[in-house]
């Protein structure tokens, strides 16, 4: 990741170029323009935008040299000639500076390990952001069929509605029995409190999205049943397996952390060289001779103590991320093979529920309707067929969302937008 700093500028102000067409009370969105403004908004993405930076001033500080050190050795009091603060040419100071030199290549390694953690920061922003479209865009597609089905939902309240009316009439007059009432009241209980349920997923699907994109509208999706279908595509396991070893960015981060890991042992072996501390005074009267120029040096002796004990945690530390890999890849080849096959289902049950629901439907729905007004159906036919209407196009809004889903989550699974 490049131009993190410019990232964060549009994080920041982006927010302000983001076009998009609302109601009082409610944001319509396409998909694109939904990642553009989850871009812009996310709070989450700009923290960890942050983070890079933070890193990034690490591998600064880490190439920075240790200052000298300037130290003043002044007199206090001369006893002798019974002064205070005698500094002066009869007087005693000494003036002293120090560098300390890093030897083994101390420096090199801490920089190379500021560089991998900087590294590590920009590909946890590259997951975090996967992950989180991942949620956008499921919720907005489940959002967008829960609200097809809210829609005909009401459609039927409205259409049970007047129904019940006329029976009700009907039934007081003695025209018709008051069991046919009851049982369209049961009907329409029955719906209501599905519709109900409906609603409350709804809005806990709205509160999601809400947040990811940092608004209060009710947000409507816009989309098309061609962006649906878009994301069935003829696409191997073992494509998916390659793209996840070059792209997933939790399976980098992996990587990433054993090459710490590797240097981090590197570096604690360094620490046991010692270091040279040099040094160079001026000592007015107390040395051998007067205005002494004096330097010299000093050295740690690496006699008791050699790092061996943070040498031996770093290399346990290796071997324990060594084996955290083989395991994350286990796991990571499993899951994705058992998400590609609940793809190749999804695509399967869609299919065949596209090819079951159709215009007909409508058409039937509305001929069986009109048939029970004019008495030529009766009550249990139509009760019978319109919760089987209903059974049907929950049916289908379920396979559209498994179909967006599981094939958002092999995106997700491989780091990459391949569908």
């Amino acid at each position: 990741m490049k131009h993190i700093g410019r990232f964060i500028f549009l994080l920041v102000v982006g927010g302000l170029s983001v076009h998009y067409t609302y109601a009082a009370d409610t944001l319509r969105v396409s998909l694109r323009q939904a990642d553009s403004i989850f871009q812009a908004r996310s709070y989450y993405l700009l923290a960890a935008a942050l983070n890079v930076e933070a890193q990034r001033a690490q591998l600064l500080q880490a190439s920075l040299y240790p200052n000298p050190v300037f130290t003043a050795d002044l007199n206090a009091f001369n006893p002798e000639r019974r002064q205070w603060a005698d500094i002066g040419s009869q007087g005693q100071k000494v003036f002293q500076i120090e560098q300390l030199i890093l030897l083994g290549g101390k420096k090199r390694a801490e920089i190379q390990l500021a560089r991998t953690n900087a590294l590590i920061a920009e590909t946890e922003l590259q997951r975090l952001s996967r992950e989180l479209k991942f949620r956008l865009h499921t919720q907005l597609f489940v959002s967008g069929q829960q609200r097809i089905l809210l829609a005909k939902y009401n459609s039927q309240v409205a259409l049970l509605d007047t129904l019940l009316n006329t029976y009700g009439e009907q039934a007081a007059k003695g025209n018709i029995p008051l069991k046919e009432v009851v049982r369209l009241k049961s009907a329409y209980l029955k719906l209501g409190n599905d519709r109900a349920a409906l609603y409350q997923d709804f809005y806990e699907t709205q509160a999601q999205l809400q947040t990811l994109l940092q608004t209060d509208k009710i947000i409507r999706f816009e989309f098309a049943e061609s962006e649906i279908t878009g994301y069935i595509k003829d696409v191997t396991l073992h494509q998916l397996q390659q793209e996840a070893l070059n792209s997933r960015p939790d399976w980098l981060m992996m990587q990433q952390q054993k090459t710490f890991a590797e240097q981090y042992l590197t570096y604690q072996q360094k620490l046991a060289v010692p270091n040279v501390n040099l040094f160079a005074n001026y000592d007015q009267r107390g040395g051998a001779f007067n205005d002494q120029l004096n330097w010299g040096l000093n050295i740690e002796l690496p006699l008791f103590n050699r790092n061996q004990g943070n040498i031996r945690s770093a290399r346990y530390k290796l071997q324990e991320t060594e084996q955290l890999i083989k395991a994350f890849e286990n796991e990571m080849i499993s899951r994705l093979q058992t998400t590609y096959n609940s793809y190749q289902q999804a695509i399967s049950e869609y299919n065949r529920a596209s090819r079951l629901y159709n215009a007909d439907f409508e058409i039937i729905l509305q001929g069986m309707t009109n048939n029970f007004r004019k008495r030529n159906v009766s009550i249990i036919e139509f009760i019978d067929f319109f919760e089987s209407y209903n059974d049907a196009l929950s049916e289908l809004m379920r396979t559209k969302i498994q179909l967006v889903t599981s094939a958002e989550q092999l995106n997700l699974l491989t780091g990459k937008d391949i569908y």
